[in-house]
Parts: structure tokens; C-alpha cells; sequence
């Protein structure tokens, strides 16, 4: 089994997003039978429209089978895997984006909904096989960013800037079970440091002391103010990014569970086990055999 974190190089940095149209023909298809599809990653978030044909989506709870109009979209940094039906056309739009740099006073609130603190946006895809209205226009949404994207008309930026936006909404708007809930005042400029902070150092200790620094408050203050932001505990947050980060390693190689457990600062084996279960639902013994089957625990 092979996986890669995929590097995505942005058409304007600006952006910081990637679209393009992928299209396959019956030939080639042919030609790519005996390809298996490849697990991989990336920081940026995904969303994809089937424009024709048939495109099978994995990620690791579950399986897409996406036709001429369908959306799906798969959370940052989650693992992931498509292919599209052997003799058929196929077609689809892709796009890649890092929400970031698109919060502002106005959608702020939001912001750790889409930076997946407490759920990956994976958990919206229900939402899409339920909605039509809500599959429809986020698939609007993507074809306008990228009609503007390839044409790059005068003033281009600021279009794909308002449908990024537009798209948000619309999840914000038909999110009826509560994953894209808002945090009331959360302060990106004084938590982004602290969140790098921790991605930089899931490996080594993490204290909230430091984090209270950096951020240039005190220890019991920022305490309480991560977690009226962010909606969980500091703690809680460092375990979650660590059990992340030990799912990619466990998939990505054949390294113990020991090993992969030190590396990501939990070297307590019980207490590791007991996060990766709470947080994947299953062993690590089970997820690498997910992994390397057919997506689903046994």
C-alpha cells in the first residue's frame, strides 16, 4: 500500500487554492485498469463535482460512488483515495482550498468549524446525499471558482473571493446537524501562532504554559479563553492533532505502534490506545487493516 502527502501548488497564491477540470476517455481507461488507486493527503480541503461518467470517492469511514452533479468534500489532511468506472467518460472538477486566509470579522466565528477542530468537513457529505438544494448550489459554487479561475477575467480574484465565501454559506446555511456551529469571538490573529505552535511540535512535549505565552496571556485566562474559542480543551485539541497525526504515520508505514506513539508525544501505550480508539472508533491494529483493505474496519 502506498500513500503520499500530495503537494498542492496554487494558480495564485493569493488564493491559495487550485481548480482544474479532470477528464478521463473510454482508452484510457482501458490503459489504467491495473492502477490502484493511491491513499493521500494534503492540507488543503477538497471538494469535487462529477461533471459525467461515475467517480468513486474513498475516504477511511467511508465509500462515494459520485454521478453528473454530485459533490463530496474531504476534510484537511484526511486520507483519502478515487478512481472513476472502467469503460465509461469521466469527468470532474476539482478544487483544492485552505479556508484560512479567507476569515475575516465577518466569518470569524466560524473559523474553527473550517479548520476542523472538533470534526473533519467530511461529516458534511451526509448533508449532501439529504439535500439536493444544498448539493446543487455548492456544486454552483465550484464551477463559477473555476470558470473564473480559467478565464481570469479583469477583477477575478475578487469573484472567486465572494464565491469561496458564497460557498461557506451554504454549508453554514444548510448544516442542520450542527458541525459547522459557530464559536462567538474567536480571535484567529491570537490563536493562528498557538495552533502552529502545536502542528510544529506534536512530536515533543506540549505545555499550556508555553501556549499561554504565546499567545500573551495568562495560564488560568488562556484556559478558558481556548476553550470558549475553540469549543474543546487545549488538551484536548493537542490529543486530537497528535491521534491525526499518528493515523497518517500508522497508514503510511510499518512501523510499531510503539514507535508511532512516541513520535507524536504519547508514549504512555495505554494512554495512546485509549485516544486512538476514542478518536478512530477502533485498535490501531484495526485501522491499518482498514487501511489496507477495502475502507472499512473488519
Amino acid at each position: 500500500m502506498e500513500i503520499f502527502k500530495e503537494p498542492i501548488h496554487y494558480q495564485n497564491p493569493q488564493l491559495c487554492l487550485k481548480v482544474w477540470t479532470f477528464t478521463q476517455q473510454k482508452s484510457e481507461r482501458k490503459q489504467a485498469e491495473s492502477v490502484n488507486p493511491l491513499w493521500h493527503y494534503h492540507k488543503e480541503v477538497e471538494f469535487i463535482l462529477v461533471l459525467e461518467g461515475v467517480h468513486e470517492m474513498h475516504t477511511v469511514d467511508e465509500s462515494f460512488s459520485l454521478e453528473p452533479g454530485e459533490v463530496m468534500v474531504v476534510g484537511s489532511n484526511q486520507l483519502h483515495r478515487g478512481y472513476s468506472h472502467v469503460g465509461m467518460n469521466v469527468s470532474y472538477i476539482v478544487l483544492h482550498v485552505d479556508f484560512e486566509p479567507y476569515f475575516d470579522p465577518a466569518t470569524m466565528h466560524f473559523s474553527s468549524s473550517f479548520i476542523e477542530v472538533l470534526h473533519p468537513l467530511d461529516a458534511l457529505n451526509g448533508m449532501f446525499r439529504r439535500n439536493s438544494t444544498a448539493s446543487n448550489e455548492v456544486g454552483n459554487a465550484i464551477r463559477q471558482i473555476h470558470d473564473e479561475v480559467m478565464q481570469r477575467r479583469h477583477g477575478y480574484e475578487i469573484a472567486v473571493s465572494m464565491q469561496i465565501k458564497a460557498l461557506m454559506l451554504v454549508l453554514i446555511r444548510h448544516d442542520e446537524e450542527g458541525i459547522l456551529s459557530s464559536h462567538d469571538k474567536t480571535d484567529a490573529q491570537v490563536l493562528r501562532p498557538v495552533i502552529a505552535h502545536v502542528e510544529e511540535n506534536l512530536g515533543e512535549q506540549i505545555s499550556m504554559t508555553e501556549a499561554s505565552r504565546i499567545a500573551g496571556m495568562s495560564y488560568v485566562y488562556f484556559s478558558k479563553y481556548f476553550k470558549s474559542r475553540m469549543g474543546l480543551s487545549f488538551t484536548e485539541y493537542v490529543n486530537r492533532k497528535r491521534i491525526a497525526k499518528a493515523s497518517r504515520m500508522l497508514a503510511m508505514s510499518d512501523r510499531k505502534a510503539t514507535d508511532i506513539a512516541a513520535a507524536v508525544g504519547l508514549e504512555n501505550m495505554a494512554h495512546f490506545y485509549e485516544m486512538f480508539r476514542r478518536f478512530n472508533g477502533c485498535t490501531p491494529k484495526q485501522f491499518k487493516s482498514r487501511m489496507r483493505g477495502n475502507g472499512h474496519v473488519d
